[in-house]
């Protein structure tokens, strides 16, 4: 697995990701030649991805609301952070949770992991892909108003 390309100019979330110091740690987490983009490598591109932030000190699997089962990958001072390797109905779902973060000033800008289009493809069946998001994204500019960075890998 390696980064493929980052989005980073939705809302200037690039800036704000740099001006924490954490852009280049953000991409360097997919830089991992030892996890191949296949049928059932989700598991391990999940389980390498949650450790890299645990490590780093962001607080895993967080709950949008108390009464709620709704979740966040991860969380660290004013970031949000979502991993998708599923279908491709569950990427909006995610940026409107993070949209919700920052409606409710809880995150000044997010990030958004995907696989390219060609390796949701090696993965499976519609499974969401950077580059649809990023055409939704564009698309409801108005709309998702939080910083999000889209972070392809392959």
């Amino acid at each position: 697995m390696k980064p493929a390309f980052v989005y980073d100019n939705h809302h200037k979330a690039g800036t704000a990701w740099e001006r924490r110091g954490l852009k280049s740690w953000l991409t360097s987490v997919f830089e991992v030649p030892s996890i191949g983009i296949a049928p059932r490598c989700t598991p391990a591109i999940r389980k390498h991805v949650e450790n890299e932030f645990r490590n780093k000190g962001w607080a895993l699997n967080v709950k949008l609301h108390q009464n709620l089962g709704l979740t966040v990958f991860a969380v660290m001072d004013d970031l949000a952070f979502q991993l998708q390797t599923g279908n491709m109905s569950r990427a909006p779902y995610d940026l409107l949770k993070l949209q919700y973060l920052f409606q409710s000033k809880r995150i000044e800008a997010a990030a958004l992991a995907l696989p390219t289009k060609n390796s949701a493809r090696l993965i499976g069946n519609n499974i969401a892909y950077a580059e649809r998001v990023i055409n939704e994204l564009e698309l409801f500019y108005r709309v998702i108003t939080v910083p999000i960075v889209v972070l392809a890998f392959e």
